[in-house]
């Protein structure tokens, strides 16, 4: 899924003559490392990047929106860490050369023995990448570790690399491209000391062509140290995204060198505008020229057919070690617009850019993009190519559930597609720049994206969070990562920061967001940028220096406070307002509590939505974090302010870390879907709100209690019919129809006795959906259903599959949490397993996994290489056990 990096030769643009060997090379390396955690023995030399802040208070007391503090200062004088040898890194980023850093002489870890080429890693573990160093546990049962998800993320890790770089590649250019690593990374290469950089979300590049040997062996180390309390949530640990080799001539298009914007869009023609950045690494003047051709292309990636256009041939001279910039403009007729489904389609372009010298291809450079038009209206919200779309998003953090902080294409594309079946047509991504390959996903299926830089400014959530770093870094991180996405068609909007302190600050905290709001419009002039704020109100000063107004919470009301869209209103009239932030609704699915509270939202508490014993809370839906609210009140609230436009409702999915307000748990309660992507009953909810025409009713709770006979047990009905029929037993319970601002349908009083439970609805009018559940009998058997029953061999393709126990009559049996052994046989392996349950500490590694709520989770990855039948087995004490059976193919993908 490399959007920049794929080597073509553009055999319309080039004479056969001038096809000569790939002139740019971009390889993975993201296979057969070796892998130890901490440092060696007996070592003398420090190799910190700076001096930290000691960890004063890591306990998990701390409120979720608690206000952050003012950073601890630290005298770092006189102490001998990487910090001058890792800035200069950030240059090419930083804007004003009279800033640039300096590399002070000598060779920091030098002398270490993991760093020496001659050292014996053999007894280091083998791993691939992505490579997420915690995920497999174990948990850490007791202490402050909740927040990060009770697994071991914090430490020293090291990573060794044996590269061959042919003879071939002397006198070329030779980077390495890392996509994330968590965090502090330090790169050395035979020995010396690269370069690299702090911040664990960001992508970057090192220049290995100084110390680089070709046409001989070369070793690679990378040095992690991620700090304890360095986060709020799970943050994972290690070489946790891929990493290439790229190798250039020394003319070639720059570092995310390409600029493609569309000012001008019509169903008739649009205008395309590119910019190149050339780099050259020579000693040498270079007179080169550029020609691009545009192609469509299908979801895959692939080019379809002819050029539909192209720039004209350009020719510019670019003087030793510089660089040039050229600009170029053509138009597309007929325009396959890129859009969110279902009214509209993502389509995509590439440009393919050559450029050449004396003839002969030296370079050669994909950058794909959509065409597409979009607007932010005060009034109307986010348009796109015309169409008013009311934001129906979620926050993701960036964990994966089972399989940790180590990115997977196929597990990111399966959140993608659950959350598309609710109705979810946006993705902020909280609170950080993520995966490059996950922007490939939003462009190719459509979603409208938030893209994010930062959780923190200058004051710390935490006592080792980005704060320390800020402003050192500021300024590189945030110009990396817009020029990394900024020709991605799915993001519509950059956010430079979430629920910073620098909110209180007045004048300061502004001066701080215009700096970052400059950088956001330097980069990229053509999408506003905003900051996520859930304290700032409308008469403060930093909301006066963002483009569109994004609020947390304050929407329907935080804390008591009343919710703040009027007044935002009032004071930003020309400014879009939306909620970055909304709900923060807390469950655990099939976890049903009685009594049930009457009114429509409040906060958990002891027998009022949480259990204290099991730590679990009401899946009634109707409870949530302090600050937060049911989905039902910001409805209302966004009903009652109909120029909103729209929400990113927090989150899509439970995520590690962060488990308000039972922190001995591993996981949030905040999700749509818990950790295992199994939905909660508010799936439903947000389906019948954001697909309101599709056809269903879904009921709830489940109607097998065999202690509850004759006790009140409340029917809640989800669906966007506007009346609706209660039976039970045949025996009608009344007729409900929804008043202005109610979300739900209600029968508070039923009785329950076991039998059958019947809702018929209808809207306006008319008939709409009908659905029955049952009393269900005692678990009898297991079944497994897998996700796809095809994988590719490419030890990274992945099937999830569900395991479900059933009665005797194939029926779910909701409160089943018996032991479940798998097993596998072929060649596959299981990498994880899960359950959804957030107060479960069994390992995900495990093949033994406690269901939850009659559901658990197995997942299953083939073999590198090894085709044939995988078989995967669940046997549980006194029930049938089942089997599912999945092949590998290397055309799957």
């Amino acid at each position: 899924m490399k959007t920049l990096r794929t080597i073509l030769l553009a055999s319309c643009l080039l004479s056969p003559a001038t096809l000569l060997a790939a002139p740019r090379d971009s390889v993975s390396i993201s296979r057969d490392w070796r892998f130890t955690k901490g440092d060696p023995a007996g070592l003398i030399e420090d190799l910190r990047y700076d001096v930290r802040p000691p960890i004063e208070d890591a306990g998990d007391g701390k409120v979720a929106d608690a206000r952050p503090d003012a950073a601890v200062q630290v005298d770092d004088s006189g102490a001998r860490v990487l910090k001058p040898w890792i800035l200069p890194s950030a240059n090419p980023f930083i804007a004003d050369p009279a800033r640039h850093h300096t590399r002070p002489a000598g060779n920091p870890g030098g002398t270490v023995s993991y760093v020496q080429p001659g050292f014996d890693d053999s007894g280091w573990t083998h791993v691939d990448l992505p490579h997420d160093w915690a995920i497999a546990g174990p948990f850490i049962k007791d202490g402050p570790y909740g927040g990060m998800g009770r697994l071991p993320s914090w430490g020293i890790g090291w990573y060794r690399k044996a590269l061959t770089i042919p003879a071939s590649d002397k006198g070329k250019s030779i980077f390495l491209d890392v996509e994330g690593a968590m965090s502090y990374a330090a790169v050395w290469l035979n020995g010396k000391l690269v370069g690299g950089w702090p911040y664990g979300y960001n992508s970057f590049r090192l220049d290995l062509t100084p110390y680089a040997v070709p046409g001989g062996q070369n070793q690679l180390v990378i040095r992690l140290d991620n700090p304890q309390a360095s986060a709020r949530w799970y943050p994972g640990g290690g070489l946790y995204r891929d990493i290439y080799l790229t190798t250039t001539n020394k003319v070639h298009v720059g570092q995310w060198g390409s600029i493609v914007r569309t000012p001008q869009v019509s169903k008739a023609q649009a205008s395309v505008d590119l910019s190149l950045t050339l780099d050259n690494d020579g000693d040498t003047p270079a007179q080169v020229e550029v020609a691009t051709a545009l192609y469509a292309i299908d979801a895959s990636g692939k080019r379809i057919g002819r050029p539909v256009a192209s720039i004209a041939r350009q020719s510019t001279s670019i003087a030793p070690h510089g660089k040039a910039e050229l600009k170029g403009s053509t138009i597309l007729s007929n325009p396959r617009l890129w859009g969110p489904p279902p009214t509209q389609a993502p389509n995509r372009y590439v440009a393919v850019s050559t450029v050449t010298q004396g003839g002969k291809l030296i370079d050669s450079y994909e950058t794909r993009f959509g065409v597409r038009d979009i607007k932010f209206d005060p009034d109307k919200g986010v348009i796109v190519n015309g169409e008013q779309i009311p934001l129906r998003g979620v926050n993701n953090h960036h964990d994966l559930g089972a399989i940790g902080a180590a990115f997977n294409a196929r597990a990111a594309e399966r959140q993608l597609e659950i959350l598309r079946d609710m109705g979810t047509n946006a993705v902020r991504m909280s609170h950080n720049p993520p995966a490059p390959e996950l922007l490939e996903l939003t462009d190719r299926m459509g979603f409208l994206v938030m893209d994010e830089v930062f959780d923190s400014w200058e004051k710390k959530k935490t006592p080792h969070d980005f704060h320390l770093i800020f402003p050192d870094w500021h300024e590189a991180d945030a110009r990396a990562m817009l020029r990394r996405d900024r020709n991605h068609p799915s993001i519509i909007i950059w956010s430079i920061g979430n629920e910073v302190g620098e909110q209180y600050d007045g004048e300061a905290g502004a001066k701080i967001g215009r700096e970052l709001v400059a950088i956001a419009h330097q980069e990229d002039p053509t999408r506003p940028a905003t900051s996520a704020m859930n304290y700032a109100k409308a008469d403060m000063a930093l909301p006066t220096t963002v483009d569109v107004i994004s609020l947390n919470y304050q929407g329907a009301g935080i804390r008591g406070i009343v919710g703040q869209y009027p007044a935002f209103r009032a004071k930003f009239p020309d400014k879009v307002i939306l909620s970055t932030e909304s709900a923060s609704a807390l469950s655990s699915r099939g976890e049903y509590m009685f009594p049930v509270a009457g009114a429509i939202s409040g906060p958990v508490r002891p027998w009022s939505g949480g259990n204290p014993d099991t730590h679990q809370v009401s899946a009634y839906e109707m409870h949530a974090a302090d600050f937060g609210s049911s989905p039902d009140r910001v409805w209302a609230a966004d009903d009652q302010n109909p120029y909103v436009a729209g929400e990113f409702v927090w989150t899509g999915f439970d995520y590690l870390g962060e488990p308000t307000p039972y922190y001995t748990s591993r996981s949030s309660y905040s999700g749509i879907l818990d950790l295992a992507g199994f939905p909660k009953d508010r799936f439903w909810l947000y389906q019948a709100r954001w697909r309101p025409d599709l056809k269903f009713a879904h009921i709830l709770p489940h109607w097998t209690w065999p202690d509850r006979v004759g006790q009140i047990t409340p029917v809640h009905v989800f669906s966007s019919a506007d009346e609706a029929e209660l039976f039970i037993n045949g025996k009608s319970q009344g007729k409900v129809k929804k008043r202005d601002y109610e979300y739900r349908f209600r029968w508070d009083y039923v009785v329950y006795e076991p039998g059958e439970v019947k809702v018929v609805t209808w809207k306006k009018g008319q008939p709409w959906a009908t659905e029955t559940i049952r009393t269900v009998g005692e678990a009898a058997k297991l079944s497994l259903t897998a996700d796809r029953s095809a994988i590719a061999d490419d030890g990274r393709d992945l099937s999830f599959v569900t395991l479900k126990i059933l009665d005797k009559d194939g029926n779910v049996v909701p409160a089943a949490k018996q032991d479940i052994r798998f097993s596998i046989e072929g060649p596959g392996e299981i990498i994880a397993t899960d359950n959804g349950d957030p107060t479960d500490l069994t390992a995900f590694p495990s093949k033994d996994r406690k269901a939850f709520n009659g559901l658990a989770l197995v997942i299953v990855k083939a073999k590198p290489g090894e085709k044939g039948r995988v078989t995967v087995r669940a046997s549980a004490p006194g029930l049938t056990a089942a089997q599912a059976v999945i092949s590998t193919n290397a055309t799957v993908r």
